[in-house]
């Protein structure tokens, strides 16, 4: 059993260890397509530089979601497409084109 930290510590006189926060962008698009428009979102920021609530913006952060992945933002989960049950085509329900993205931030080096 190894007692030793996966994360040595830095020696003295270099530069600290990162701190670093993830930002989650869940975007919901209007179809598969990473390049349809924004209908609907969330954003989760751990860095806790802001306090987005739900209405604080009638505009989405991004058009779609490649412009967010064009601005750093990776995406970690798409949804999965499924097929309507027959006779249940054009049901409301969930949106159901949910992206996932996700960026990190070293709380030392950037600023809001």
């Amino acid at each position: 059993m190894t007692t030793h930290s996966a994360h040595p510590a830095p020696a003295a006189g270099t530069a600290t260890a990162p701190e670093l926060r993830q930002q989650v962008l869940v975007l919901y698009l209007a179809n598969s397509a990473l390049d349809s428009w924004v209908v609907g979102w969330s954003l989760y920021d751990g860095t806790d530089q802001n306090s987005p609530t739900t209405g604080d913006s009638d505009e989405p952060p991004y058009d779609s979601g490649l412009a967010a992945l064009r601005d750093g933002w990776r995406l970690i989960q798409a949804a999965q497409l499924i097929p309507p049950y027959p006779g249940h085509e054009y049901d409301v329900s969930f949106l159901k084109h949910e992206f996932l993205f996700e960026r990190i931030r070293d709380m030392r080096t950037e600023h809001p």
